[in-house]
């Protein structure tokens, strides 16, 4: 508001300039001899004009004519009394009603038609813009209430216009959209951010999430490109997870949704209240499926290196579960670039190795991990191996890689 008060003196201040600048600046002109000088200029053009007449035999009594002429210029003269009170005219008289004029309209209009009130509401919203950004980034985010989320998109635009770049800005203005169910203004900032940031996942997710929404085919398939993205570079969230069981049993591929879905379950563990949940749609799934006394059980995988291990970045990460005897022939197996670590892999019925046996239907298990160097599995001399100790079929384990064939 201070910035106000300064620009709106300042405009006052010009224009007490210009109302004054006609009374300061005016000539010193005299009215009186002005109109003299005139009234001279006409007298000798008449007296030019009654002479050639006299010549011409026109005139009778050209006297008569000069005196009446005379007479003219003499009631055109004005009184004392007039001159005086011409004189007496102050132009402050004028210049200070005027701007007390303008002084008094100015902020009159403003206050009657200028939203005020608005312009300070909007002023200190901008301001609180770190605190509702803070907010809507924790995990308590969903509890912004309406006004909160009205007050932070006002505070995000407002931002933006002057900042076009800021990623995260365009990806807080797309998750706002996101609660609204405005898709197109979702999708428009999520794209403004990715393009900021392609390679942030985060925005990755928001994008997904947003083109996900959206009724064009292109736009899914985008979207369950970029989860495809997230997946491969090892991030382990379970929205990703969500929105790929979401897309897969909106298409009506089941089994997916169900490998999914079971991929969240060993996420987040029995303990959470999601947990039961994710059962039930599993359930439906496979009631969609035709399938009974299915299980749709995996194994969730945590996956480290020892700091003795020096693996060679092309080198292949092999991971195989195994009955909890120990028996080399896994039950099931899977291959996957060696990434970074920690990560965290899941192996379902999908990467069944055995013939009449599948990985759900293990009771107790055990897992074996490998660094490949050189891609030959039949190989194994400078290969780096861990192992898990057995565990029921539910339970997430855990594999530091730190021996060497």
């Amino acid at each position: 508001m201070t910035l106000f008060w300064i620009a709106s003196i300042v405009l006052i201040a010009i224009s007490a300039v210009f109302i004054a600048l006609p009374f300061v600046k005016k000539k010193a002109n005299n009215d009186a001899a002005l109109r003299d000088e005139l009234n001279k200029a006409l007298y000798k053009d008449r007296l030019s004009e009654l002479q050639e007449e006299d010549e011409e035999g026109l005139v009778v009594n050209q006297q008569e004519l000069i005196d009446d002429l005379k007479q003219s210029l003499l009631d055109d003269i004005p009184s004392d009394n007039q001159q005086e009170e011409s004189a007496q005219l102050n132009p402050w008289a004028v210049i200070i009603p005027s701007v007390l004029l303008t002084v008094a309209l100015s902020y009159g209009l403003y206050a009657k038609f200028g939203a005020a009130d608005d312009v300070q509401q909007w002023q200190q919203v901008t301001s609180n813009l770190p605190a509702l950004s803070k907010k809507l980034m924790s995990p308590e985010g969903a509890a912004l209430s309406d006004d909160e989320m009205q007050d932070l998109t006002l505070a995000l635009r407002t931002r933006l216009h002057y900042e076009p770049s800021d990623a995260t800005g365009w990806l807080l203005l797309g998750r706002i959209a996101l609660a609204n169910r405005d898709i197109d203004t979702a999708i428009g900032a999520m794209n403004k951010a990715y393009r900021l940031k392609s390679d942030d996942p985060d925005i990755m997710l928001g994008l997904a999430q947003a083109l996900m929404l959206s009724q064009d085919e292109v736009d899914q398939d985008t979207a369950r490109s970029t989860l495809g993205k997230l997946v491969q570079r090892n991030f382990m969230d379970v929205r990703v997870f969500s929105l790929l069981a979401f897309d897969a049993y909106e298409r009506k591929d089941f089994a997916a949704a169900i490998r999914y879905w079971s991929i969240m379950q060993q996420m987040i563990g029995p303990q959470d209240e999601r947990y039961e949940m994710l059962g039930r749609s599993i359930e439906n799934a496979q009631k969609q499926l035709g399938v009974t006394g299915a299980n749709g059980k995996s194994v969730s995988v945590t996956i480290d290196l020892g700091e003795q291990v020096n693996a060679n970045p092309d080198a292949a990460l092999i991971v195989s579960v195994h009955n909890a005897d120990g028996s080399p022939m896994p039950v099931a197996a899977a291959r996957y670039p060696l990434g970074t670590f920690p990560r965290t892999v899941v192996l379902d019925d999908g990467n069944s190795m055995m013939q009449g046996q599948k990985l759900s239907q293990l009771e107790d298990y055990m897992v074996r991990v490998r660094v490949d160097n050189d891609g030959n599995v039949a190989t194994k001399e400078g290969d780096w191996y861990g192992e898990s100790s057995a565990a029921k079929m539910g339970e997430a384990v855990e594999v530091i890689v730190n021996e060497q064939y």
